[in-house]
């Protein structure tokens, strides 16, 4: 497969992700009534242009757009990442407890004992950070 072609490809699977994660959190506020907390707010800001980016990158096969997705998806990672923290380490959730209407250490879902709401966005953040990070890596090797 050419170079330009796993481009397309990963970025639409980028495109795919973000929008599965909005549609996600929306089924949770909107669906199952579930009241987002600051910290997933926070998140929600992050992911949500993402997928009108990432989907317009992906039409217009624009691999560049790993600059300026980047810093979204890590910002989001690293804030899904403390909220997740908040909610499954004691020193963290302590401290959250005012954080807003919905306190930030509350759990909505808890499948297997660990997947929470902020575990799931911290995963869809990895996962296009990743892909970025790989797309960034083959427009470098192709522009040599």
């Amino acid at each position: 497969m050419d170079n330009s072609k796993k481009v397309e490809n990963l970025l639409l699977l980028a495109t795919i992700v973000a929008l599965v994660a909005t549609l996600g959190s929306l089924f949770f506020s909107e669906v199952m009534l579930f009241i987002p907390c600051n910290l997933c707010w926070y998140q929600r800001i992050l992911m949500y242009p993402l997928v009108v980016i990432l989907g317009i990158a992906a039409i217009k096969k624009d691999a560049s757009i790993s600059t300026y997705v980047l810093p979204l998806s890590i910002i989001g990672g690293t804030i899904s990442f403390y909220h997740y923290l908040v909610q499954k380490v004691n020193f963290f959730g302590e401290a959250s407890i005012g954080c807003g209407v919905v306190p930030c250490n509350g759990q909505y879902i808890n499948w297997l004992g660990f997947i929470t709401i902020p575990f799931l966005a911290l995963i869809a953040f990895t996962l296009i950070t990743i892909i970025m990070f790989y797309v960034r890596k083959i427009e470098k090797k192709a522009g040599k």
